[in-house]
């Protein structure tokens, strides 16, 4: 189960022990390879561990699918190794040098010594036991519980073990750090960077090729803007060095440049549109509270795309579901039916977007909205294996639910022609587990920002109704 006092005799005395890491079984199913994270530190699993994963394993959920790989990659360690387990199996082979520490599984009985009002039957405290249990065999090493259950990690601290969440899917610890997908000039930007600065006309754009050390701190696709007396609007279309090129925008404020009759009211709203529209753009990620405009302009840009210019066939529209990727049931009723319930934010949007056009008259909406409901299809996460979209519009709506692995099951099916758009907002998580920092959308804003065919904008400004705005302020 642990070390032996004499194999441990050779180790430097001064040298800072490695710590002992007990799994919760939550983390393993949170994510598959926690066991090869923790660098050269050792992992414990107590008997209790396995045996929860044994429960999860049957199923199509997310959470089985993970317990099974979690199982697999258990098997694969254990059966690197012929001699007793009981030493420890070294993890720098099965992890290809990713971990140096080794992994303990749970040899022995372990006598539940805890406090009388505990129940020893419940898995939760049996783990606990288990910290008790080598806190003492080994009081020269740390032993510390890693869970992603906050209750656990109180329990266990009251214990006076200690308890820690998991921290290594995490992208940013302070989502305040998280990219915002546009930058603020300063007042002398034009003092420091207008001499040498070149312009040229492409397409009825203006662009600028700047120099200066402020172009190592942008990033493909930021934006760029400027209020005053002469405001700038612009984004950065390629950074070579110390020399970037930035681009004036469409101006989406302007009724003539209306999107499906709807105009952007802030200029947060025009830049997505700008993203939205452009076709050389092909994920973008719009973050923003209730009533920011997300699910509208992106339904939008979307129907003019399909209806208008014809540049996709369809759009596509998915959410996840409550209970999260959870099976939407056997009731009668197509994929699409059964759907409904979640969808009333789409409902919502397309009756603004069918007002929008006051001259078509009532017969008129009504053949505009059945012409758009042929043109959008409601499907289940549940279904997205396998599957490849070819030339579609694919909005993923309450993205925030996502893990970073249901993130990339859902991107990774855009086939050729087809753009992404994921929409949410970070502070309004229902997943058990996942945090802001963790999230699947945090994790693809991080990781996409910069590439030259993906965009990000976090919308700040309300515009549903002056109620609304004002409740979210002071509520």
């Amino acid at each position: 189960m642990a070390r032996k006092p004499e194999a441990s005799a050779n180790i430097d005395a001064t040298a800072t022990p490695t710590k002992f890491f007990v799994l919760d079984t939550n983390v393993l199913m949170h994510d598959p390879t926690s066991v090869y994270r923790f660098e050269e530190h050792d992992v414990f699993l107590p008997i209790m561990t396995l045996e929860e994963l044994d429960n999860h394993k049957k199923g199509m959920s997310e959470i089985a699918r993970n317990a099974r790989q979690v199982t697999r990659t258990l098997d694969e360690i254990v059966s690197s190794v012929d001699d007793a387990i009981d030493q420890g199996i070294r993890l720098d082979g099965p992890s290809r040098k990713l971990a140096s520490g080794r992994l303990f599984l749970q040899t022995e009985a372990i006598a539940g010594d805890l406090p009388a009002g505990l129940p020893t039957a419940k898995a939760d405290n049996q783990i606990l036991a288990v910290v008790i249990h080598l806190q003492r065999r080994h009081p020269e090493r740390p032993v510390i519980l890693v869970s992603k259950d906050i209750n656990m990690r109180i329990k266990a601290r009251a214990l006076g073990l200690q308890a820690q969440d998991y921290f290594n899917d995490k992208v940013l610890e302070d989502t305040d750090l998280l990219y915002t997908g546009m930058r603020e000039l300063t007042t002398d930007f034009w003092h420091h960077y207008g001499q040498g600065i070149e312009s040229r006309k492409k397409d009825g754009r203006t662009l600028y090729r700047l120099k200066g050390p402020l172009c190592t701190e942008l990033l493909v696709n930021q934006y760029l803007f400027q209020e005053g007396g002469s405001p700038l609007h612009a984004i950065v279309r390629a950074i070579s060095g110390a020399s970037a090129e930035i681009e004036t925008l469409t101006d989406y404020t302007h009724p003539k440049n209306n999107v499906w009759g709807i105009t952007a009211r802030n200029r947060e709203q025009n830049f997505a549109l700008n993203l939205l529209m452009n076709p050389e753009i092909d994920f973008v990620t719009l973050l923003g509270q209730a009533g920011t405009g997300k699910t509208l302009l992106t339904l939008a840009s979307g129907l003019t795309q399909v209806l208008e210019s014809k540049s996709y066939s369809e759009i596509i529209m998915t959410r996840v579901t409550v209970p999260v990727g959870e099976d939407i049931g056997f009731l009668p009723g197509t994929e699409e039916e059964k759907m409904g319930p979640w969808m009333g934010a789409l409902e919502d949007n397309l009756e603004v977007l069918n007002k929008s056009d006051e001259a078509a008259g009532d017969w008129g909406r009504a053949a505009t909205r059945d012409l758009i409901r042929n043109r959008i299809r409601i499907k289940s996460l549940n279904f997205m294996r396998g599957r490849t979209f070819l030339n579609k519009f694919l909005i993923i709506d309450e993205a925030q639910n996502l893990t970073p692995k249901q993130m990339k099951t859902l991107i990774t099916r855009a086939g050729p022609g087809t753009k992404v758009i994921c929409l949410g907002n970070i502070a309004q998580i229902d997943t058990p587990y996942l945090t802001e920092g963790s999230s699947g959308l945090t994790y693809v804003v991080d990781r996409f920002k910069g590439w030259e065919h993906a965009g990000h904008i976090t919308l700040q400004r309300g515009e549903r109704s002056r109620l609304a705005d004002h409740a979210a302020e002071v509520l």
